[in-house]
C-alpha cells in the first residue's frame, strides 16, 4: 500500500530574472520609484524655521518631546487623533485604488516593490541582461563570478545602509546626527536600527524578493474582498490571443507565445494563465506584448488592464464600457466619500487649533474637603500647554453660577508663565464659603480659562464642583 505524500506548504525558491523592457508602464514605474526614493532620502535634509526654542528640521518625529512636526504642522500627543485620521485615510485610499484598479500599490509604489526593482537594475547594470545573468547563475564559481558577486552585493549594501540610515535621520536632527554616526559617538539604538534596516533591505530586495509578497505580506490574501467584476486589472484577452502558436496562420490567435510577458515579470508568473495571487499588477507584461504586437503587426491590448465584467462583449465583438464606468461606481464612491469626509476633519481640526491648550483632571481621592472654617475646597490638576515658540503668561479664571475662589499651589497670584513649546502642569485650589452654598453642591458646574496676558487668546475646560454645604 503505498503512502500518500505530504502536501508541499512552501515552494522552494526558484530564481527569477527579469528581462529589460521599455515601454509607458515602465517608464511610469521609474519615475515613481525615482520620485519616492528621493522623498525618502532628502526629506530629513529639509530645513524649516521655527524659532529660535524650537527644531530647524521640516519633518520630524520627536520622540524625546513627544512632537511630531510636519513643516508648519506641530502635533502633540493629545493631539494623537491627526496620526489615527491619516492612517484611516491610508487604509481608504488602498481599499479605493484597489477596488478601482487593483493591485497598483503593490506594482508601483509599495517599499518592496520600489527596492527590488532599484536592486534589479543594479543587478542588470553590472552582470547583464536577462541571458547574461541567466548564464552566470548557471556557471560554475570562478573569479569572475566571484567579483561580480562581490561588486553586485556591496553596491547592495551601500544601498541597504543609506536606507537604513535615512529612517533614524526622520527621529531626530539629521546634520548633528550625521556627525555623530561618523564619529562613532550616536547611540547605540541608532546604530542598532541603522543595522537592523540595512540587513532587512538587503535581504528582501536582494535575496527574497517576491517570497516576501508570496509568504510575508498579507494584502495578496485580503485583495479579494476589495475587488469584484468591474475592477481593471492586468489579463490577457485569451478570446484574442488563442489557439497560441509561433506560425501565423488564420487558425491561429494574435499570440506567438515568445514568452516576452513571462520574461519580464518580477514575479515570475504567466499572466496568460489568468488571474493569480502572485500578480502584482507593474503591468510590465503589457509593455512586453505591445512591443511583439508591434513587430508582428498586431494591434495592441492584447495584454492590458481589461475588466471581467467586459468580457461578454469583447468575445462578442462588441466595445467595452468606457473607463469611467469601471471607476466611478457605488463601492469606489463611497470610499472616496469617506476618505474625502476625514480629510475635510482633520483639515477643519487643524486650521482650528489654539496655540494654548488647556486640560482639566479633578481630584477623586478625595471629591472635595471641609476644612475647620466650613469651607468646601476641590483640588483640580490643570495642564497648560504653550505651543509658541516663546514663553508665555497665562491668567487662570474660572466661571461659576456659585462664588467660587480660585488659588494656585506656589503662585502669587492668577498668572503662571509656561516655557515655549512646551506645558506646565498646576495645582489648583477652588473654595466656596458654606455660608454662599446651596443646601445641595454634589454637581456645581464651573469652567477653567486660561488668557495669555500678551494677545488675549483663550482657552477653556469645564468641569464640576463637588461638596455639599452645611444647613
Amino acid at each position: 500500500m503505498s503512502k500518500s505524500k505530504t502536501p508541499q506548504l512552501f515552494a522552494a525558491q526558484v530564481p527569477i530574472f527579469p528581462r529589460r523592457i521599455s515601454g509607458f508602464y515602465r517608464n511610469l514605474k521609474w519615475w515613481i520609484m525615482a520620485v519616492t526614493l528621493g522623498i525618502y532620502y532628502l526629506t530629513p535634509w529639509i530645513r524649516w524655521d521655527r524659532g529660535p526654542a524650537l527644531p530647524d528640521q521640516a519633518v520630524l518625529v520627536d520622540l524625546a518631546h513627544r512632537r511630531f512636526y510636519f513643516f508648519w504642522i506641530e502635533i502633540w500627543p493629545h493631539e494623537f487623533y491627526f496620526v489615527a485620521g491619516l492612517l484611516i485615510m491610508a487604509g481608504l485610499g488602498l481599499f479605493l485604488f484597489t477596488s478601482a484598479l487593483g493591485r497598483v500599490w503593490c506594482g508601483y509604489a509599495c517599499p518592496q516593490t520600489v527596492w527590488t526593482d532599484l536592486f534589479i537594475l543594479v543587478e542588470r547594470w553590472i552582470e547583464g541582461d536577462r541571458n547574461a545573468r541567466v548564464r552566470l547563475w548557471k556557471g560554475k564559481w570562478n573569479i569572475r563570478k566571484w567579483r561580480l558577486r562581490l561588486v553586485k552585493w556591496n553596491v547592495w549594501l551601500l544601498i541597504s545602509l543609506a536606507t537604513g540610515g535615512a529612517w533614524v535621520f526622520y527621529f531626530t536632527d539629521a546634520p548633528q546626527l550625521a556627525r555623530d554616526l561618523f564619529a562613532f559617538t550616536a547611540h547605540p539604538i541608532a546604530y542598532g536600527t541603522i543595522a537592523v534596516l540595512t540587513a532587512t533591505t538587503f535581504l528582501f530586495g536582494g535575496f527574497m524578493r517576491e517570497q516576501v509578497c508570496i509568504y510575508m505580506c498579507p494584502w495578496p490574501r485580503i485583495q479579494g474582498a476589495m475587488m469584484d467584476d468591474d475592477t481593471l486589472t492586468v489579463a490577457y484577452r485569451d478570446w484574442r490571443g488563442e489557439p497560441r502558436g509561433k506560425k501565423r496562420d488564420a487558425t491561429r490567435g494574435d499570440c506567438i507565445d515568445c514568452m516576452a510577458c513571462v520574461n519580464v515579470c518580477p514575479m515570475g508568473i504567466d499572466i496568460r494563465e489568468g488571474q493569480q495571487m502572485e500578480c502584482i499588477t507593474c503591468a510590465l507584461c503589457i509593455d512586453a506584448c505591445d512591443e511583439i504586437m508591434d513587430k508582428i503587426d498586431r494591434p495592441r491590448g492584447l495584454i492590458d488592464y481589461l475588466a471581467l465584467a467586459d468580457e461578454p462583449e469583447e468575445r462578442a465583438g462588441k466595445p467595452p464600457k468606457p473607463l469611467w464606468r469601471h471607476v466611478l461606481r457605488l463601492r469606489t464612491i463611497i470610499y472616496t466619500s469617506l476618505w474625502s469626509l476625514i480629510g475635510i476633519a482633520l483639515i477643519y481640526a487643524l486650521f482650528i487649533q489654539s496655540d494654548i491648550d488647556m486640560t482639566v483632571e479633578p481630584s477623586r481621592n478625595p471629591t472635595f474637603v471641609t476644612l475647620s472654617d466650613g469651607t468646601v475646597r476641590n483640588v483640580y490638576t490643570l495642564r497648560l500647554r504653550n505651543k509658541l515658540g516663546e514663553s508665555r503668561q497665562f491668567q487662570v479664571s474660572l466661571t461659576s453660577m456659585q462664588n467660587l475662589q480660585i488659588q494656585i499651589e506656589g503662585a502669587g497670584g492668577d498668572t503662571v508663565t509656561v516655557a515655549p513649546d512646551s506645558s506646565t502642569m498646576l495645582r489648583v485650589y477652588v473654595t466656596a464659603d458654606s455660608v454662599n452654598l446651596a443646601a445641595n453642591l454634589d454637581q456645581t458646574d464651573l469652567r477653567f480659562w486660561v488668557e495669555d496676558v500678551e494677545n488675549g487668546d483663550r482657552a477653556s475646560r469645564s468641569s464640576v464642583f463637588n461638596g455639599k454645604g452645611e444647613k
